[in-house]
């Protein structure tokens, strides 16, 4: 019997959804991952089971910040690594959607404002992405020093940044707009590329490029 089909038989530290709580998604390998969703399912369906996890967290991104949900967490990170590779192995500007999938997957679930930055390579493939700050539900807090420190330690020769608004409103203040500007000047000295900037809203995001404002 192969490993993931015989899953529970597996020590209970060693079993996915106890590593999974231990040390995140992140840490864990694609196969301990896949396990966790190839397990045999429960009577119900599968579309059954997600109305009731959605109903039960009171909606989607309550549901996605739950600690409580192996399998969805799982799915989740496998996604994320999916379009992780694919914006690895072509150019980010080629691949929008893609981009946008990941950025609204990043975000998922989060309560509060978060900064994120996406290095490139000089053919604008996504080599690293960081989450560099934390704020509060409506703000956050963003140092230009350590965002030229942080992109020069990757040796990105472009960026691309992303922040969520957990209001769920996708247009950018005149704070966003000025710290876009404030980085672009500081990383040009430095010749880094400033590509877009994105605001995550949900499943709504902006583009300050398409905005024309870049």
């Amino acid at each position: 019997m192969s490993k993931l089909q015989s899953v529970s038989q597996w020590p209970r530290a060693e079993q996915p959804a106890t590593r999974l709580y231990d040390v995140g998604p992140a840490a864990m390998s694609d196969a301990e991952l896949l396990s966790l969703y190839l397990r045999p399912h429960a009577a119900r369906t599968q579309v059954e089971t997600a109305r009731m996890l959605v109903a039960d967290a009171g909606s989607l991104s309550a549901l996605l910040s739950e600690s409580d949900v192996p399998q969805l967490r799982a799915i989740l990170e496998l996604a994320k690594r999916c379009l992780s590779e694919q914006l690895s192995a072509g150019s980010a500007l080629s691949s929008p959607a893609a981009v946008r999938d990941y950025l609204r997957l990043t975000f998922a679930g989060r309560e509060h404002e978060v900064f994120v930055v996406l290095y490139l390579d000089a053919q604008h493939r996504i080599i690293g992405t960081d989450e560099l700050f934390r704020g509060t539900l409506t703000q956050t807090s963003v140092y230009p020093r350590e965002v030229v420190k942080a992109a020069l330690r990757s040796n990105a020769a472009a960026v691309i940044f992303a922040h969520n608004h957990p209001s769920g409103v996708a247009e950018p203040s005149q704070a966003d707009e000025l710290l876009t500007r404030t980085l672009k000047g500081a990383l040009a000295l430095v010749d880094i590329k400033v590509l877009d900037h994105f605001i995550v809203a949900g499943n709504r995001t902006l583009s300050f490029s398409e905005r024309g404002l870049l």
